[in-house]
């Protein structure tokens, strides 16, 4: 079988068909079996991984350098004060230098113009472990946790409350839009995401078969919903504006109360943390037993090696 992900990058899974989404999905699945059986490969071994990070990072960081080390292969960790990244040396030279001396690199920062420039000019898969506007290897660990359990995504309802334009949001919206999972966000009007995304994921989930909505109520959006999902009220790097996001937000805190207008038992809690418990989500709600935050937080590390996996 063709792997159609060897050798190429992600930056968005906008670029991505269904069936490259699904292929690293399966995949994702058989490196957590082995994970779990206990089996121990070496397929890195001799491979280099540059690891540039503008941002902090637990989990983005975690599930790099573990699934990559675990598999024999070294990662580097280089943050802005190691390296000259768009001070003294420009991003296309960086590219270039890091292109020569590493497998593959992934960036996590502000830019998305940067990621972009990292896969244009290094010569090896870039992967964007988020920026500003995107988030897909977050979006494709919340893809699996929801396939583990309900078993299928197409015809799933995932109702998203909070910051609806932020790079979670975002990556989500694409994600669910190109597996044709039901997706809504429920937000002021003034966080509802920018309207060329908006109309991009439209155009992909008529193709997949499925919905986007946007309501300001939580009440019209969250009966039959699957999933409901938020994220923190303050994104990095917009900590100036913490007041004013409370206050705006506020009324759109996932409890037990909001959780229940769902109708259905089953529904699951999803977060991509790190949470401010009390804010965006009670500990009631993503400390019990409804929460898949944690088996979303693992899944981070399984989707990550499974990418690598396609692409090297």
């Amino acid at each position: 079988m063709k792997k159609p992900w060897k050798g190429k990058s992600l930056l968005t899974l906008a670029d991505c068909c269904p069936g490259d989404i699904r292929y690293l999905l399966d995949l994702s699945r058989t490196v957590k079996k082995e994970k779990r059986a206990g089996k121990v490969t070496r397929r890195f071994e001799g491979k280099t991984l540059a690891l540039i990070f503008e941002k902090r990072s637990t989990r983005t960081r975690c599930a790099f350098e573990t699934a990559f080390g675990e598999e024999g292969g070294h990662p580097v960790f280089l943050s802005t004060q190691d390296i000259q990244l768009g001070a003294k040396e420009s991003i296309e030279d960086t590219a270039r230098v890091l292109g020569r001396m590493f497998d593959a690199i992934q960036y996590r920062g502000f830019e998305q113009k940067t990621v972009e420039t990292l896969a244009k000019y290094s010569g090896v898969p870039v992967y964007n472990g988020l920026t500003d506007i995107d988030h897909p290897t977050q979006a494709l660990a919340d893809l699996m946790t929801v396939e583990e359990e309900f078993g299928k995504l197409r015809g799933i309802k995932l109702v998203f409350v909070g910051d609806g334009r932020n790079n979670v949001a975002r990556a989500l919206m694409i994600g669910c839009s190109k597996m044709g999972v039901d997706y809504s966000i429920v937000s002021p009007k003034s966080l509802f995401p920018d309207e060329a995304s908006l109309a991009l994921c439209r155009d992909f989930a008529q193709e997949a078969g499925s919905q986007i909505r946007l309501s300001e109520d939580p009440d019209a959006e969250l009966a039959g919903a699957h999933a409901v999902y938020t994220d923190v009220w303050v994104s990095m790097g917009e900590e100036d504006k913490s007041a004013e996001r409370v206050a705006l937000l506020t009324p759109y805190r996932v409890d037990n109360a909001l959780m229940k207008k769902t109708g259905r038992p089953d529904t699951i809690f999803l977060h991509c943390l790190p949470a401010v418990k009390g804010n965006e989500v009670t500990p009631e709600v993503i400390d019990g037993p409804s929460s898949r935050a944690w088996d979303e937080a693992e899944n981070r590390k399984h989707t990550i090696k499974a990418l690598m996996l396609a692409t090297l």
